[in-house]
């Protein structure tokens, strides 16, 4: 179920205890923040199980890796306050 123009992606698979934690605290943030996530289901494609089958749940923001395993809420929060999309400017703090 991938949402054109999410900004928030989340690698998944079935039964993933730790992807179910994963997406409820994605979709408390972005109904928070006013923005949109995705999800793929990484057993769909052995080019994806292969890169992440042992990570995840991983999650993207604006394209760009942001975390595996666990999502951090207030980090998740931070990158999505951050007008660059998540993505760290030379001489800009995370």
């Amino acid at each position: 179920m991938t949402e054109p123009g999410a900004r928030v992606l989340l690698y998944s698979r079935p039964g993933c205890h730790l992807c179910d934690d994963a997406r409820a605290v994605i979709e408390r943030v972005c109904a928070d923040v006013g923005t949109s996530y995705g999800e793929v289901d990484i057993t769909t494609s052995p080019e994806l199980m292969a890169a992440y089958g042992e990570q995840i749940p991983v999650t993207f923001v604006d394209g760009a890796q942001h975390d595996f395993w666990r999502v951090d809420e207030e980090r998740l929060r931070r990158a999505l306050a951050r007008e660059d999309g998540g993505h760290r400017r030379a001489g800009h703090p995370a």
